[in-house]
């Protein structure tokens, strides 16, 4: 059978992928506890590369004050670059594109994980969710110039590692979308204010990763945005704040768009009677002006066409790609029937998953993860700090 999955894509800026495949970003909370890459990353995407046209790695964070979690990857710093060149390597095989999620945490991080020191955020807002949330501090006027620049910089990083591309997590309620939401920004300065001004900390650090590409590539190198639709806070984000700060994006110098659902059919959370997918909106306001990554529940090749039937130009998968490191190559092989689609405990470390990360599967993520059996070790992890990004649960 054919699929149009299977149709390559180019970019506006001459970055081609050779299929419309999409590995989500998916944290392995593997890396050494100074960020730096292991080995056992570098050999969970060798396993996965090859099939996809693109891999978007796990997330990195720009800066210290930024990290979110134990075990994640960091690109602070000059001193990363030969571990992510290893890492962009292992990711680039066969012809996938390589591109790495670059974010700061900002409150959803505790003085545990940032040793000692507060969180900090647009406003020294607590977060609603989870329940033991820390209270952040606001960032001060140069603290928020030197976190833009520390954007920038961590983009030359991923220039120099061999990455062909970024992507600014603007999703799971992180430091760019806190600055967005009107629950965890309500500065008075040039920061915060209405719609329109609460969009001006990502607008700076685009502009500041647009500067470092073009000063620092010698090649065509994208840039992406990943956002979520909404916030279940009040205040909070509802879906005419994202489209309006999608229109802002299709205007940008990004060179697409990422949504991040647990569904790709999902509808509104706070509009129960608006029944039109999110996914839908988000096709229409964008009107052809930058490529949209569609999310969600995409497990069978059905399921993919499914999403560029709703108007995506690209499809992600997270769950199935852990549970299938070979999903694209054996639906262009004709062997859809050898597809795994669910997973046995006994199987991980053969599927190359770090320890890390299969203890997360185990517990927070057991019950969308398709476990062929109870894996008898389940860990309460619901409220880890760390999210799996295209991990998002079922809503």
């Amino acid at each position: 059978m054919t699929y149009k999955f299977l149709n390559s894509f180019k970019f506006d800026n001459g970055v081609t992928l050779k299929n419309r495949m999409v590995m989500s970003p998916t944290t392995t909370m593997s890396s050494f506890y100074n960020g730096r890459v292991t080995n056992d990353e570098i050999d969970f995407y060798g396993a996965r590369a090859g099939g996809v046209g693109m891999i978007i790695g796990e997330v990195a964070n720009v800066i210290a004050s930024g990290k979110g979690f134990e075990g994640e990857l960091s690109i602070a710093d000059d001193g990363d670059i030969p571990g992510l060149a290893k890492l962009a390597n292992s990711m680039k095989q066969n012809g996938t594109k390589a591109v790495l999620q670059i974010f700061h945490a900002g409150r959803k991080s505790n003085d545990s994980i940032l040793r000692g020191q507060q969180p900090v955020s647009a406003s020294a807002v607590k977060a609603a969710f989870p329940a033991d949330s820390q209270e952040p501090r606001a960032l001060t006027a140069d603290e928020i110039d030197e976190i833009i620049v520390a954007f920038g910089d961590a983009t030359r990083r991923a220039i120099a590692a061999g990455f062909d591309g970024v992507e600014l997590h603007g999703a799971n309620t992180y430091l760019l979308q806190q600055f967005f939401s009107p629950n965890s920004n309500q500065r008075t300065d040039k920061w915060g204010g209405d719609r329109d001004a609460r969009m001006g900390f990502a607008k700076a650090v685009i502009a500041s990763v647009h500067q470092a590409i073009v000063a620092n590539a010698d090649r065509p190198f994208l840039l992406g945005y990943r956002v979520s639709p909404e916030e279940i806070e009040t205040p909070g984000i509802r879906l005419a704040d994202t489209l309006a700060f999608v229109d802002m994006l299709a205007d940008s110098d990004v060179d697409y768009v990422h949504t991040s659902m647990g569904s790709a059919h999902r509808t509104s959370l706070n509009d129960k009677t608006d029944h039109e997918p999110i996914l839908t909106k988000l096709v229409k306001q964008l009107a052809g002006r930058k490529p949209l990554i569609g999310v969600g529940s995409v497990e069978k090749p059905a399921d993919a066409e499914d999403v560029l039937g709703l108007g995506a130009d690209l499809v992600a998968m997270g769950r199935e790609m852990i549970r299938e490191p070979q999903w694209v190559e054996k639906v262009v092989d004709g062997d859809e029937t050898s597809i795994r689609y669910q997973l046995s405990p006994s199987e991980m470390d053969e599927l190359k998953i770090p320890r890390a990360m299969q203890d997360y599967l185990k517990g927070a993520f057991y019950s969308v993860m398709h476990f062929t059996t109870d894996p008898n070790t389940a860990v309460d992890y619901q409220n880890e700090a760390a999210p799996m990004e295209g991990f998002e649960k079922k809503m």
